[in-house]
């Protein structure tokens, strides 16, 4: 491999690194029927984590555009994640519990 070709692929190479360092993960509690913090601001990359530490299941969704998602149903205990990659506003809801709201922005 030429001089040229090896100097690209470490740059190519710490730029995925250097990505992959400044990603976060953010955890949200759901308990009592509501979200830990109403709005949250992140960065683009970074990864919300929601648990679930009620008595009873919960399913975090968004129908937001950039980029919806629907968690699906799960119990006290468990958590499920979501990595956030398009900058926006995301609005989130659970759908069993329709007062549980919860704004993301994620910046670039």
């Amino acid at each position: 491999m030429n001089k040229v070709y090896r100097s690209a692929a470490f740059l190519a190479a710490f730029t995925v690194a250097c990505s992959a360092a400044q990603s976060a993960e953010v955890v949200v509690s759901q308990k009592g029927k509501a979200f830990s913090t109403a709005k949250l601001t992140i960065h683009a990359g970074d990864k919300v984590t929601f648990r679930n530490d009620d008595s009873f299941v919960h399913n975090v969704f968004s129908l937001t555009e950039p980029g919806s998602f629907d968690l699906g149903t799960y119990p006290q205990g468990q958590a499920k994640s979501v990595t956030f990659t398009k900058p926006g506003t995301y609005d989130i809801e659970c759908a069993i519990h329709p007062e549980m709201k919860l704004q993301i922005v994620v910046a670039p």
